[in-house]
């Protein structure tokens, strides 16, 4: 990306007079920016969509239902090829016994990421859905599946996407999530998950799935290997993305929101080294300026721990609370069930938390 012209005071003027920044815009951001001009800008968005001190947050779990994947991705500590030992896939009851203990946590949110498992049919995951609406209700909501994960599944039933996405809506289904985007270039998912599908074709399945009537999410992981060209491109596909779902009228906003958190290189085939808290936070920044038709970002306590909430100085409005997600817990990731503590930090910083609950029109 070649460097941009425009100076720090050029961008400022017009972002706030709300004229939307380019992706050379964000480049200068990235590289010349201080970390208290960033956060400025982010907060200028953010005030658009959310009270200056306001928050939400929830109390949630991943519910990794399988680890049995064929997928190979290096990034990843979690999976198990099929007949490899250590695999397993959950039971409905063993499904229920965790959101029982999210119930009793406090929590109503589960979202479900395991992996391309060819030896489970579309009837897993058509009756476990069904079965955990019936059992709970609106008392519970979930994220069933990722973008990634719905892909393999309608390409193993031979359904299109919108096929596959009305079953699952039939099914209960009222959410799934922009899991599996990692970063959204070609080259980046040629050199670390070459089994996985295309830029081109997750969208595609993103875009079946707003056409059916369900909600989604966008999300991204940084600090693998990607440039800062790449990791802007996503923002822009991402940007663009939505701009083309809010110009429908039946896309339910599009977009909720946009969460991103950070790669754990423990025990996975890539290695490398962890980014610091301060290049995230700026990322966090940089995202809420950019994506200015997105509502919502979200800052991970479950990678980045209690200095996420610093990220809602960056533009970031809102934090999950997990319990539970193997998938990074594997790579290094750790949990505190401390709440109070962690809400206190965001109190600390000038923000009052509230609790949000997940819904269909949220």
């Amino acid at each position: 990306m070649p460097a941009a012209s425009a100076s720090i005071a050029d961008i400022r003027a017009r972002i706030q007079v709300r004229e939307r920044i380019t992706p050379e815009d964000a480049f200068t951001l990235w590289r010349e920016a201080s970390d208290a001009e960033m956060r400025e800008l982010a907060s200028l968005v953010r005030a658009r969509f959310h009270a200056p001190n306001a928050c939400t947050y929830m109390v949630m779990r991943i519910v990794n239902y399988t680890n049995v994947c064929v997928a190979q991705c290096d990034y990843c500590a979690f999976y198990k090829l099929p007949g490899q030992d250590g695999g397993y896939v959950l039971t409905q009851d063993e499904v229920f016994a965790k959101l029982d203990e999210l119930l009793v946590l406090g929590g109503d949110l589960a979202a479900f990421n395991g992996g391309f498992n060819p030896h489970l049919p579309l009837d897993y995951y058509c009756d476990l859905f069904r079965a955990i609406r019936a059992r709970y209700g609106d008392r519970l909501e979930f994220y069933a599946l990722t973008i990634a994960e719905f892909m393999y599944l309608a390409d193993h039933a031979k359904l299109n996407f919108a096929e596959a996405a009305q079953r699952l809506m039939d099914a209960g289904v009222r959410w799934i999530t922009g899991g599996g985007s990692e970063i959204l270039t070609e080259d980046f998912r040629r050199r670390h998950s070459k089994f996985k599908y295309t830029v081109a074709e997750y969208f595609a399945a993103q875009r079946a799935i707003v056409d059916t009537g369900l909600r989604t999410t966008a999300t991204m992981v940084i600090g693998f290997d990607e440039t800062i060209e790449e990791r802007i491109e996503h923002l822009d596909r991402t940007r663009r993305f939505q701009d083309e779902l809010l110009a429908l009228p039946h896309a339910q906003g599009g977009l909720a929101s946009l969460l991103c958190w950070t790669y754990k290189p423990y025990f996975t085939t890539l290695g490398g080294i962890e980014i610091t808290s301060g290049e995230y936070l700026r990322h966090l920044a940089l995202s809420r300026i950019f994506l200015d038709n997105i509502p919502r970002i979200r800052t991970s306590v479950l990678t980045q721990n209690e200095r996420a909430l610093e990220g809602l100085r960056y533009g970031a409005d809102d934090f999950d609370l997990p319990i539970e997600d193997e998938v990074t817990q594997k790579a290094g990731a750790t949990i505190s069930l401390n709440f109070e503590k962690l809400l206190d930090t965001a109190r600390q910083l000038g923000f009052e938390p509230s609790y949000r609950r997940v819904n269909r029109s949220d």
